[in-house]
C-alpha cells in the first residue's frame, strides 16, 4: 500500500481554490448513457442506483470498504466495475468518458472550474479516479454531496449567496474525494510530485511562492541544479509548457486574486514584477480576454448595504 506524506497531502488540498462549483441532480433510466465532457473537471456522486464506465471504472482505484455494506448490481457482461449509491467518481477531462446506468439511477454532478488555471492539481491526478464507499470513509462530505443539486428556479427562486455556498460545498466534496483516494493507498508512488522529479518540483514551488520575481531560464535552471538547455527540455516535458509560459500563468492567476481583493492595477503590476502597467495589461488580456480593469469590475463582490 502506497502511503502519502500528510504534509504533502495538506499542501495539495490547501492550494485548491474553485472559481466555479455548480452541482446538479441527474436521473437516468437503466441503460441510459451520460457523456462526461472533456477539458473540464467533473465530480459525480451516486445517490441511487449504479453506473458503469466506458472505459471501465475497474481501471481506477477501489477502496477496501466493508464488502457487505453495499450490493453491487450484476450486469449482462457480469462486470464488477459498478459504482453504487455512496460511491464517488472524478475525472479531469483528459479524454472522452461515458457513464452508463446499470439500473434506474440518480446522480449528483458538479461542474468544477479551478480559480487558478496554472494549478498543478490536474497534472497530479490520474485521468479519472473512483472512491468506493465514499459515504463510509467521508460521511460528512457525502452528506453535503446529497444536497448540492441546483434549485429548480421555476419552483423556487435562488437565494442570495447560493453560488458562493455551492462553490464552498463543491470545494469540500472535491477535497474529500481527493483525500479519500490519496490517504487510502490509491495514489501512485511518489505522489503528489508534479513531475516525479524533486528538482523540477523545487522550481515549481519557487515560482508559485514568488511569482513577481525576475524568473529567467538561467535562474530557474540554477534552482533545479541543471544546465539551461537540460532544464528547459525537462520542464516542458514534465509540466507541458515552457518555463516562461508557466511563470506567466502563475502571475496572471495571482493577479486575478489580487484584483478580486480590490487591489489597483498599478499595485498588482508592480508586485508581479512587470516593468509597466501596459505590459501587465497585455499579458493579462492575452490569457483572459479581458483587461485587468474589466476583470476587476466584472468580478468585484458587492458589499452588502
Amino acid at each position: 500500500m502506497v502511503t502519502v506524506d500528510a504534509d504533502a497531502l495538506s499542501n495539495v488540498l490547501g492550494a485548491v481554490d474553485l472559481r466555479v462549483g455548480i452541482g446538479r441532480r441527474t436521473s437516468l433510466a437503466a441503460g441510459a448513457l451520460l457523456p462526461i465532457p472533456t477539458g473540464a473537471i467533473t465530480l459525480v456522486y451516486v445517490v441511487e442506483g449504479g453506473v458503469l464506465g466506458h472505459p471501465p471504472l475497474g481501471d481506477g482505484c477501489r477502496l477496501d470498504v466493508d464488502p457487505d455494506s453495499k450490493t453491487r448490481p450484476s450486469t449482462p457482461e457480469n462486470r464488477h466495475d459498478v459504482l453504487v449509491a455512496g460511491d464517488a467518481f472524478l475525472t479531469i477531462g483528459r479524454s472522452a468518458f461515458v457513464l452508463e446506468a446499470a439500473s434506474t439511477t440518480s446522480l449528483m454532478i458538479a461542474d468544477i472550474e479551478l480559480a487558478d488555471a496554472a494549478s498543478p492539481l490536474p497534472a497530479l491526478l490520474p485521468p479519472f479516479l473512483t472512491v468506493t464507499g465514499f459515504d463510509t470513509v467521508e460521511p460528512a462530505a457525502a452528506a453535503l454531496a446529497l444536497n448540492m443539486g441546483v434549485i429548480d428556479h421555476t419552483l423556487k427562486p435562488a437565494r442570495q449567496g447560493d453560488p458562493i455556498i455551492c462553490r464552498m460545498m463543491a470545494t469540500t466534496v472535491l477535497l474529500s474525494v481527493i483525500r479519500a483516494w490519496a490517504a487510502n493507498g490509491c495514489a501512485p508512488s511518489g505522489w503528489p510530485s508534479l513531475s516525479n522529479d524533486p528538482f523540477l518540483d523545487r522550481v515549481v514551488d519557487a515560482i508559485r511562492e514568488e511569482p513577481g520575481r525576475d524568473w529567467t531560464v538561467e535562474r530557474l535552471a540554477g534552482i533545479g541544479a541543471m544546465s539551461r538547455s537540460t532544464f528547459a527540455e525537462r520542464f516542458r516535458s514534465a509540466v507541458g509548457r515552457s518555463p516562461a509560459d508557466y511563470v506567466t500563468e502563475v502571475r496572471v492567476d495571482a493577479a486575478k486574486r489580487m484584483l478580486d481583493a480590490g487591489r489597483s492595477v498599478s499595485d498588482v503590476s508592480r508586485e508581479l514584477g512587470y516593468a509597466s502597467d501596459e505590459g501587465f495589461s497585455r499579458a493579462f488580456r492575452r490569457r483572459t480576454g479581458q483587461t485587468p480593469s474589466a476583470w476587476r469590475l466584472a468580478n468585484r463582490t458587492p458589499v452588502p448595504a
